[in-house]
């Protein structure tokens, strides 16, 4: 990881990370200035999904309890959200399931440069498929807004 850091690659890199990767990315990205988090979450229902990233980044200090930092996190899981669920955002009520590893990563657009302001990102990552053990596969998604 070099200075091209963006927030976009850093939340990416974060939730596909294994653990012993992890612990260089929180390094990394805290030296240029970043609030990062990982977590988990799965379900069949997309709201549970939204409130465990929520929740998070809320107790992790990642946003404050304020209008402005709510919406752009809400904007933010719901653009990530879209990647997952291929732009149909149901799960359950069409027999889908996903377990997630998701990051949220608060701090500038690009490495060090906060000429327009803080930025959001979150990246979700893992399975979804029937909820039947076997029948997922790998999903991604990534959004990105500012404060």
């Amino acid at each position: 990881m070099n200075s091209d850091m963006t927030i976009g690659k850093l939340a990416v890199l974060l939730a596909v990370s294994s653990n012993n990767e992890e612990n260089k990315i929180f390094k990394k990205g805290e030296e240029l200035g970043y609030k990062l988090f990982k977590g988990r979450a799965g379900s069949m229902d997309g709201e549970k999904i939204f409130a465990a990233v929520e929740t998070a980044a809320k107790r992790r200090g990642i946003i404050q309890n304020q209008y402005r930092e709510e919406h752009t996190l809400y904007h933010s899981i719901l653009d990530a959200f879209h990647g997952v669920c291929r732009g149909e955002l149901a799960l359950g009520s069409i027999l889908r399931s996903v377990g997630l590893i998701f990051s949220v990563v608060r701090g500038p657009r690009l490495a060090g440069d906060y000429s327009d302001g803080e930025w959001l990102a979150v990246a979700l990552y893992g399975t979804i498929g029937a909820p039947i053990k076997g029948f997922e596969h790998e999903v991604m998604g990534l959004g990105i807004n500012n404060i």
